[in-house]
This record gives C-alpha cells, structure tokens and sequence, in this order.
C-alpha cells in the first residue's frame, strides 16, 4: 500500500535525522496520512511536522521542509515532488513511473488484490440479522443483513478468519414464543397474517395435540424460520456459517451453567425476590435482572450465556449488529462481557430505521413492508447497494424509483456499465481478458476472420500512460487496499459503494477523454491493460457488497 510506504519513508526520515542529531530522540508519534479532496494539496498529505515540532520545540514549517528534503531523496522513485504548506503541512505528488507501475501489480494480484494481512489470522464472529421467528423479514431488517455480510467480507479480506452467526431467538418460555403460541392455538391474534394462517393450518394435527404455548409456539417458529433461512441464502445471497438457537441453550443447561458460574463469582445479588447482576460495577448506568420473582431468567441471562459461548469459541473480536430497539442493551452487555472475563474486542453496531421514500411495494404480508418484496421489486444488487450506501447509526429512506432507474442516475447501475463499458471494449479489440498472465502477455489468440494477435504489456508501454485521466484513474485503483484497511478498522462499510461510485466516477472521464483502441498499437495496448486493471478492481469492490458485475447492460 502506498500509504505504508510513506509511512515507512517518514518514520525512516525521521531516525536518520535523529541519529544525526538534526533531531532530539523522542518515540516517533503516531503517522496520520491523509488523501487531500483538493489535488492541489498532492496524492497524499500529513501533518506529522506540526506534531513533532511541540515535540522538539521547533517552527513547523522548519521541521516539514528538514524532512521534506529527507523524503524527496529517499522517496525518489516514488514522489514526483514532495512541497511544504503553512502552517507545516507535508503534501506528497506521486511520480508517473510509479502510477504506471502499478497497472501491472494490479494485473498480477488479480482477485487478491486489496487482500491484506491485519487481520493476522484471528478469529472474528459477526453476528447479524438474528430476527424474531415471529415473522417475515421486514426493510429494517436489511441494514443489518447487508452490513453484516459485506462487513464480513471487508473482515476477509483484511485477513481475518469470519464467522458469520444468526441467532434465533426461539426459547420456548420467552414472551414472544409465547404469544406465538396463543395465536397457533387461536387464543390470541398478536402475530396473525395470511401467510402465518397458512403455516397453522398445515401444523393442525400437530397443535391439536398441544396446549402448552411455549410449546406450540416454538413449532411454529421452527416453520417460519425455515423460510427466513431460505430466503436469505437463495434470494438475499448470504450464506451463515452456524444458526444458533436460545432454546439449545436452555436444553444444554447452559442458562442455569452460568447462572451457577455468576452466582459462585459473587457477580449475582437477590433483592426483593429477583436475582440481580453487578453490572454497575462494570461500567454500566445500574444492575439488571438475570432472574425475575416468578423464578424465570431473562433474556439478558439466557443473552450472556450465548455470549460465553462466543467466548469459548476462540474469537478475538466480537461483532454484534443489532437492530434500533436495542440501543439500551449495548452498555449491560459490554458490562457482561467485562464480568466473563473477554480480552479480545467486543464492538456493538446499531441499525437505525429504515423507510421508502417513494414508490410502492407490490407484496405485502400484513402492516410491514417484507425485505422479500423490495428485492423483486428493485432487485437484489440495487437493494444491496442502497442499504450500504449510508451510514448504520444514521435513518435511511430507500428511493425505491431510483433504485429501479436503468440509467446513470441510478449509482448501482452506473458503477455496473464502467464494468459493462470495459468488456465492450475488450470484446472489440478480441482480447481474451480473462487470460492474463504474470508474464504480461495475452495470446496469441485467433481474430474474428482469421489472423492472430498477441498482446504484450511491458514497461516501455505503461510509459506511454500520461494522461492526467490515465494517471487519476490509477491514482484511484491504488487506493482499493486502503479502503480496506480502513474499513476493516472502523466498520464504516459505506466507504466501500462512495469508493466504487468514485471509481466508476474517475474511468467514466478516462472513456471520455483517452480512445482506448487506436491506430496507435503500443498506446492501445498500454490502455487496454489500465482498464483491465479497472475492471479487476471494480469487480474487488462489487464483491465485498456482493453485487453482480454484469459483462452487459
């Protein structure tokens, strides 16, 4: 990554002028780098010359043009220059013969290309969706299904092993399994729609035979879940590694294990005929109870078992998505987590309420808008795309017509027709793509009415790729991995559609202003490779959304 190597020409900088004692020793402070929104700021910026300058007691500006000089020497294949800005600001130009470089690294890396190594190998579980088995999935469940799957996939690809977990909330005594039963057993009406009609009139002979709610309900929500988790691996396209169930954990005894452990711990108090946990002491506002008068836990208590049972699989980082009615959990469950003794990362993510902003939903089941009749309705990529695009902690309205639009208006589809652009060029120019080697070459392969070509991209070639939309389009592929890593870090997954609307952006002006095919055979051949390094990236970015990248539109 680009941004590792200046970091790593800074801090070098840096020891070399302290060992020539130009400056004091002092530990190097935390390197921020940063892509300037204005190009006329450079590639890349930092502000570490007004950082060190409180540390050794020196003008900024001094300090940035001591080390600007030092990098302009030791970055010299890598700078095209290297200018110093009040109040001390170190802005760096990237040459053209290490842009042009990188086409061919983008080739090579192909797929892998953005794959990191950050993630070390560590265990993280993502757990997502875990919707009630009460009904269907509705257009707020969708932020934290489409979040949690492309954030999985941003996880993977900064070298983390994933785990993807949906949670069942299917315990026979809980509240809503409950009066899930009542209505299988025509007692009370509290989730009654058509299709749950259908469901209880098919398990007739089954409930006749029940008349305990808890009992009657959970039958039923094995039913209904069985749907859900059709519906998300064949029409939602999002493939769970383990579907774990709160009432195994009470048939396992794992509920009554850790009350057992919390009590033995001293972590549980009785007042007034409840059994209390110390969350206050572990940084929540106040206690909570595990275990209410009648002698039944609550959902936290059943809550912080499955946790443990996140714990013991090994995990470093833990991630929960859950949905807005959530909020107040957040703080008593990172109190739990502190008193089961996890060391790793526990995060919290919040999905905040999702509307339609226009247009109508053709099915619907009930009063809610069901997340599967928005995907036939717009389609599954511009669902996926429209759920990603803005951040989870703020409201969203989906424009259901401007998903729909088949036009540049719509950011999905523009993205897909650069992709779509590219294979109308490689078609034309009757480049087997697909065949790249790490040799740089393509072919030979036959024309269409006989003849052969073989395309060959060397350095001299990529030289010939000056054009400033040339060198802006590169500028903008290199910096796939770092919306990686940067993802991968802060979970902002919303980066990742801004970045291929950029992208898109960025190659839709190259197509304008640079003739890929042209009389000129060295140039063609040096364009074609730019834009099959674009179409790699384009497909990289399309893939951690886990949306298509059509070949025609």
């Amino acid at each position: 990554m680009i941004r590792d190597e200046i970091f790593n020409l800074i801090e070098k900088s840096i020891k070399i002028l302290q060992k020539e004692k130009v400056f004091p020793k002092f530990d190097i402070p935390g390197i921020k780098i940063e892509c300037p929104k204005e190009r006329v700021h450079g590639d890349y910026s930092t502000n570490v010359a007004i950082v060190l300058s409180k540390k050794i007691k020196k003008d900024p500006m001094e300090t940035a043009k001591t080390l600007a000089s030092r990098l302009q020497v030791l970055g010299s294949g890598l700078f095209e220059k290297v200018e110093v800005k009040k109040p001390g600001f170190i802005n760096f130009f990237l040459s053209k013969e290490y842009l042009q470089s990188q086409v061919k690294e983008i080739l090579k890396r192909g797929e892998k290309f953005g794959q990191l190594k950050i993630g070390k190998n560590k265990k993280v579980q993502v757990e997502f969706i875990s919707a009630n088995p009460t009904g269907s999935l509705h257009i707020g469940n969708g932020r934290g299904a489409f979040w949690g799957d492309s954030l999985s996939n941003v996880l993977e690809k900064a070298g983390y092993r994933v785990t993807r977990e949906y949670y069942i909330d299917d315990a026979k005594n809980s509240l809503q399994i409950r009066e899930l039963g009542k209505t299988a057993l025509g007692k009370g009406r509290t989730y009654l729609t058509k299709d749950l009609e259908i469901k209880i009139k098919k398990l007739k002979p089954k409930l006749k035979k029940i008349t305990d709610f808890g009992e009657a309900g959970h039958l039923l929500a094995q039913e209904i879940q069985k749907d859900i988790k059709d519906l998300i691996e064949n029409k939602l396209k999002i493939k769970f590694n383990v579907w774990a169930s709160e009432e195994k954990l009470y048939k396992k005894k794992k509920i009554e294990k850790i009350l057992s452990w919390l009590k033995k711990k001293e972590f549980v108090y009785q007042k007034e005929k409840a059994q209390w946990i110390k969350t206050l002491e572990f940084g929540d506002s106040k206690d909570w109870v595990v275990v209410r008068t009648t002698g039944e836990p609550t959902y936290f208590l059943s809550d912080i078992a499955y946790h443990k049972d996140k714990i013991n699989g090994g995990f470093k980082k833990i991630i929960d998505i859950w949905g807005a009615d959530h909020q107040a959990h957040v703080s008593k469950m990172k109190a739990a987590m502190k008193i089961l003794g996890f060391k790793g990362d526990f995060d919290v993510l919040i999905t905040q309420m999702v509307s339609l902003k226009k247009g109508k939903i053709s099915k619907r089941k009930g009063e809610i808008i069901t997340l599967e009749s928005l995907v036939d309705e717009v389609g599954l990529d511009a669902v996926r795309f429209f759920y990603l695009v803005k951040s989870l902690d703020t409201q969203m309205e989906f424009d259901v017509e401007l998903a729909k639009e088949r036009s540049a208006k719509s950011p999905v589809f523009y993205i897909q027709y650069a992709n779509a652009r590219i294979h109308s060029i490689l078609a034309k120019s009757q480049i087997p793509s697909t065949k790249f080697q790490t040799n740089s070459k393509w072919g030979p392969q036959k024309r269409e009415g006989g003849g052969r070509v073989e395309v060959q991209i060397s350095n001299s070639k990529l030289k010939l790729l000056t054009h400033p939309s040339e060198l802006n389009l590169i500028k903008q592929l290199i910096r796939f991995p770092e919306i990686i890593e940067d993802t991968a870090k802060d979970y902002q997954v919303q980066r990742i559609p801004q970045y291929a609307i950029d992208l898109a952006t960025v190659f839709h002006q190259f197509y304008r202003d640079c003739r890929v095919l042209s009389e000129d055979g060295p140039l063609t051949q040096a364009r074609l490779g730019l834009i099959l390094a674009t179409k790699q990236v384009i497909k990289n970015t399309l893939n951690l959304m886990g949306i298509s990248a059509p070949e025609k539109m």
